[in-house]
């Protein structure tokens, strides 16, 4: 990097790059019961008063680690428009350079006092130091340390964060080599087969879509189990579906990406003539193109030689 590039870098060493706000929302037992439940933290003071007195407290108190919930902004504020400012300055200045990319390396915490229901928090943020450029197991890149005070509605600081994030350029994937052969394309994952499961995906191997029946009652129930809902019996056998349905709902991922699917990846709960439902995949359509009710029609998937799917693509398509 030039040294001009450096100084405009230096130049953000003690700039507050985000003021003093206070959050959406004071100290509240909701919120505290939602995270010590995530949290699976049993601790009696945070939700219980008479515990909390008990070790000297005037009350309940919050989590010392949900400090920095209280002052999130929330998807609302995060996803509106930037109007530009310190922090955005920063994250654009970087971006200038190819530090595109980031990851949170540490965080420390010093605590000056318990929270309670009723406090008002707001944080202050400023860049302690920006480090000369290091290589990295992730890319080449720059640790940036901000320094996070925290404040309650009286202006005290009740805790100060230093954080520190690495903002990289991401390495370039290596060329292929001529004449290299590709790597195999990685198996699907293995469904999970037990006793009432089995029989189901012996029977999809064999390009055979089968619904499982009570014997007792006839309903059909799928996705298979050892007990009719209906009444109650252990008895059944199956049937042959006919292939033909229609979209009830469906899904279209992108990410997190797996190396044995192609994406974006249709995922539909097909609804059978028959009355059944799977969860199964389309094909021979682009999302755009999936409509709620589109009638569609059984294909099979042979993922590899142990592993037969059933999938669906459009009735238009049937027999291409």
């Amino acid at each position: 990097m030039n040294e001009a590039y450096e100084d405009r870098l230096r130049a953000f060493v003690g700039r507050e790059i985000n003021p003093l706000r206070p959050g959406q929302d004071p100290v509240n037992q909701p919120m505290i019961r939602h995270w010590v439940e995530a949290m699976e933290d049993d601790n009696p003071i945070y939700l219980d008063e008479a515990a909390a007195r008990a070790t000297g407290r005037d009350g309940t108190v919050a989590p010392a680690s949900m400090v920095q919930a209280w002052t999130m902004r929330g998807y609302a504020a995060t996803a509106a428009p930037k109007g530009g400012g310190g922090f955005d300055d920063l994250v654009a200045l970087l971006a200038e350079g190819g530090y595109t990319s980031v990851v949170a390396t540490d965080s420390e915490f010093e605590f000056h006092r318990e929270l309670v229901p009723g406090d008002h928090i707001g944080m202050r943020e400023v860049v302690e130091s920006i480090s000369p450029e290091k290589v990295t197991g992730l890319g080449t890149g720059r640790f940036v340390t901000t320094l996070k005070t925290y404040h309650d509605q009286d202006g005290e600081i009740v805790a100060v964060q230093r954080w520190r994030t690495l903002r990289f350029r991401p390495k370039e994937k290596p060329a292929e080599k001529r004449n290299e052969k590709p790597e195999p394309r990685a198996l699907r994952p293995r469904p999970a087969l037990n006793r009432d499961n089995t029989f189901w995906f012996e029977a999809a191997r064999e390009h055979r879509l089968v619904i499982q029946r009570c014997a007792a009652c006839e309903t059909l129930r799928h996705p298979p189990g050892p007990c009719c809902p209906e009444c109650g019996s252990f008895e059944w056998d199956t049937v042959q579906a006919s292939g033909r349905g229609h979209v009830y709902s469906f899904v279209v991922n992108h990410h997190p990406r797996h190396p044995a699917f192609d994406f974006p990846m249709i995922v539909a709960v097909v609804e059978l003539a028959e009355g059944t439902r799977l969860i199964t995949n389309l094909v021979g359509v682009t999302p755009e193109e999936v409509e709620i009710d589109m009638p569609v029609v059984l294909d099979w998937l042979d993922a590899d030689p142990e592993l037969s799917l059933p999938v669906f693509r459009p009735v238009a398509q049937e027999g291409h």
